[in-house]
């Protein structure tokens, strides 16, 4: 590990030790948890509240953070048509590598067809209360209702409910209306990019008790469901893990290696964020991570504030690989024969009705009930054939999510010309590198060093002045100082 002055000379520093790395104590914590649960499943089971309370603490910050990073990139830039343009962009991208995952999900059921044998007569299956108003929520969804979700009843609401989407929507809203202050909004947006600091200093103190977190989470999810819950469909799992996988690598990676990028490197320069999604079975709480290691390897803040928050509701890669074969396992699985042109209609369908899922809690199995409701032809009770294998599927479709935005970030920021392609290079291989001209001029501190803070903030260059200081369209666009392991 380097530290990297200000005067763009690294001179070397020691190197932080092993032990004291989060994400050796997250991993660490994990094998502990998985111990737990399998020699005392009872004692596991007694340990979802560290896990639970863990994960809503994280939660707690995403809505603020994903506010104010949005507020402020919109807010500091001169052209809001450059801004309309990267939202369009993303989307267009998220509906292709929505496609393409889909596409490799179809491909390996219809070759492997785990779903035949199985002979499910759907009349029979019995449904339970959890599954049950998820299968009605599904049977009552529309696929055009993710547009009428994105504006909120309140604007308080979606920071209570956690709602990313209406959250990012009143953010945009909100951006947009203090770029047009001008220079009346200058002390706001000030505020804003203050307040953001703290937002990310409270994560600080909440990112220690990550590997407690992990701990708890991954000794529920065995105690409660068992190893040997693996057995009895683990060739479904092991299919969706290794389509995963091989979409990872074949498309992701190829989207990368056209930005003369190495997709293997960003996922070890991601390693922490990786860490917690496998502990937690979730994606929210590395979302901030992945927000702060982005800007800081070259991308553009109001770019890395916008795809990213946007890409959790709508770039659902992971997810979309498992509709697919969900879909299709139940439907081999009742004995349901579809045609080519059955399954890319499917497919289409698909597209629209995970949108209409987006944010919502069990979201998977609404758009999955939505889906087969709609087709008319695979019953939709024959989701409880994987009902309960769900819960040892969620890592992986968490952790393809998180790579699939990862990419689609600096995908964006390079059509709209703005990626430092040598830079990002640099960072992912661990190199050390310059500090951004936006961020404080403060040691490149390990953020995984459980001695010192995440990040530090509060610094304020002269050299950048005081924005209390600025005009409106004159201020130089501050994000919080980032300390990267280097």
């Amino acid at each position: 590990m380097d530290h990297i002055t200000t005067a763009g000379s690294a001179t070397p520093a020691r190197k932080t030790r092993w032990y004291k790395q989060l994400y050796f104590w997250v991993l660490t914590a994990i094998l502990i948890g998985i111990l737990v649960g399998w020699l005392a499943p009872t004692a596991g089971i007694a340990m979802e509240p560290i896990g639970t309370t863990f994960v809503n603490s994280m939660k707690m910050l995403i809505g603020p953070i994903v506010f104010l990073t949005i507020v402020g990139g919109i807010a500091s830039v001169a052209d809001l048509k450059k801004v309309g343009m990267t939202g369009l962009k993303a989307l267009t991208y998220f509906q292709l590598g929505t496609i393409f995952a889909m596409i490799f999900g179809l491909v390996a059921i219809n070759i492997f067809r785990l779903g035949d044998g199985v002979n499910a007569d759907a009349s029979t299956i019995k449904t339970s209360d959890s599954a049950a108003k998820l299968i009605d929520a599904g049977q009552h969804q529309e696929w055009w209702q993710f547009l009428t979700h994105i504006i909120p009843n309140s604007i308080v609401g979606p920071f209570v409910e956690g709602d990313i989407l209406q959250i990012i929507f009143i953010a945009v809203v909100f951006g947009i209306a203090l770029n047009a202050m001008g220079k009346v909004g200058a002390p706001v947006l000030d505020g804003v990019q203050r307040l953001t600091g703290v937002m990310f200093k409270i994560l600080g103190f909440i990112m220690k008790a990550a590997p407690l977190g992990a701990f708890g989470a991954m000794a529920f999810a065995v105690g409660k469901y068992g190893v040997s819950s693996l057995t009895s469909m683990g060739g479904l799992i092991a299919l969706f893990y290794i389509t995963s996988i091989l979409f990872i690598v074949v498309v992701l990676g190829s989207v990368m290696a056209f930005l003369k990028l190495n997709i293997f490197t960003m996922m070890r320069h991601l390693k922490e964020e990786y860490m917690l999604i496998l502990g937690t079975s979730t994606a929210e709480p590395a979302l901030p991570g992945l927000m702060r290691k982005l800007e800081h390897a070259g991308v553009k803040k109001e770019t890395v504030g916008l795809v990213v928050p946007t890409g959790y509701s709508f770039n659902l890669d992971g997810a979309a690989i498992y509709l697919s074969l969900a879909a299709l396992y139940i439907a081999q699985a009742t004995n349901t024969d579809l045609t080519i042109g059955q399954q890319l209609g499917l497919l289409a369908v698909m597209l629209l009705t995970s949108k209409g899922a987006a944010g919502v809690a069990g979201g998977g199995f609404i758009a999955l009930t939505a889906t087969l409701t709609t087709i008319g032809t695979i019953p939709a009770a024959g989701i409880m054939l994987i009902f309960g294998i769900d819960k040892f599927m969620s890592e992986c479709r968490a952790i393809v999510n998180f790579t699939g935005n990862a990419v689609a970030t600096l995908f964006i920021a390079w059509w709209d010309r703005t990626l430092d392609a040598d830079r990002a290079r640099r960072v992912f291989a661990g190199e050390p590198v310059e500090p951004m001209p936006a961020e404080d001029p403060v040691h490149n501190d390990d953020v995984t060093d459980i001695d010192d803070d995440l990040t530090e903030y509060g610094h304020h260059d002269p050299k950048h002045g005081d924005a209390r200081h600025r005009t409106a369209g004159t201020a130089p666009d501050r994000s919080p100082s980032y300390s990267e392991s280097v």
